[in-house]
């Protein structure tokens, strides 16, 4: 079977199944391969896929970095062949500098185990993924996290609040508008943030049927942030957003905090994502060790 660019189509919510046959065990430590990641980015990665030779490949482009593949999903031993005719695919119809980006280690070394010093590969920092032990994000003990512990207690301390969790629409609504509040306030020159944007309001609505699950935080009655994310095994879960009002004090971590210890307190680890080189963002992130 050739297959061509023409062949791949593009993703939209009614693959999802499509994906979580091929996803269902989810074996991965990114969270890049999460299909509610792959339909949030869709659009700002033209996301497309095609299946061939009983595997699901997957197939993203940006002006940056030009074409490439996701490792496939679901081959059996055929991953020679398979690669081979990817790299057909790429030299005849497209040109870009990776056949592969957003892989993992595991299949680096298949590569280099079945093409020995043919392989040229470098570490991606800016991507790589900020993972945290569930236990610690819930309990905030110990030196490593007395700053976040403190600043939680604060805001418990500080403000009348309560809690709603994302599973109808008015929560939904009020999620988005926080959503669409912190990007005017932050993000409009950013074309990331739009896309960002984009897919919290097409996402969100679809909350039950992609897995996604959230808390939303009011003050005096009034929507100051949420977050949401999904479970991608019996060991992992991902924070996929996190939007709040930053005039009050210690909210993202209430948030944090509040919405793993409701939903990932029975997995062993929590995905929080990448800081793509954001220096504000990399401390933040490093803060929860």
């Amino acid at each position: 079977m050739v297959v061509k660019f023409t062949d791949f189509k593009k993703l939209t919510l009614e693959d999802r199944d499509i994906f979580q046959e091929y996803l269902k065990d989810y074996e991965f430590n990114t969270y890049e391969y999460s299909f509610l990641t792959l339909y949030v980015w869709r659009k700002m990665f033209n996301v497309t896929f095609c299946i061939t030779d009983d595997a699901l490949i997957i197939k993203k482009f940006t002006d940056k970095t030009g074409s490439y593949f996701m490792q496939p999903i679901g081959y059996k031993n055929n991953l020679k062949d398979l690669v081979l005719k990817l790299d057909d695919i790429k030299k005849n119809e497209e040109k870009s500098e990776n056949l592969f980006r957003d892989i993992e280690m595991p299949f680096l070394y298949k590569l280099l185990d079945i093409f020995p010093k043919k392989i040229c590969f470098c570490e991606d920092k800016n991507n790589f993924d900020y993972i945290c032990r569930s236990k610690d994000l819930i309990l905030l003990s110990g030196g490593n996290f007395h700053r976040k512990k403190n600043k939680y207690n604060q805001f418990v301390n500080n403000y009348k609040y309560h809690v709603k969790e994302l599973d109808n629409n008015s929560v939904v609504e009020d999620c988005i508008y926080i959503s669409q509040k912190w990007f005017e306030e932050r993000g409009n020159n950013d074309s990331m943030l739009k896309y960002e944007l984009d897919g919290i309001k097409e996402a969100l609505p679809n909350f039950d049927l992609l897995g996604i699950k959230g808390v939303a935080v009011y003050i005096d009655n009034k929507i100051s942030g949420f977050t949401a994310g999904e479970k991608l095994n019996s060991k992992m879960g991902v924070i996929h957003f996190e939007k709040a009002d930053t005039l009050y004090n210690g909210i993202y971590e209430f948030m944090n905090k509040t919405f793993v210890e409701k939903y990932f307190s029975d997995v062993e680890y929590v995905n929080m994502q990448e800081d793509l080189g954001i220096k504000g963002l990399r401390k933040a992130k490093k803060a929860y060790n």
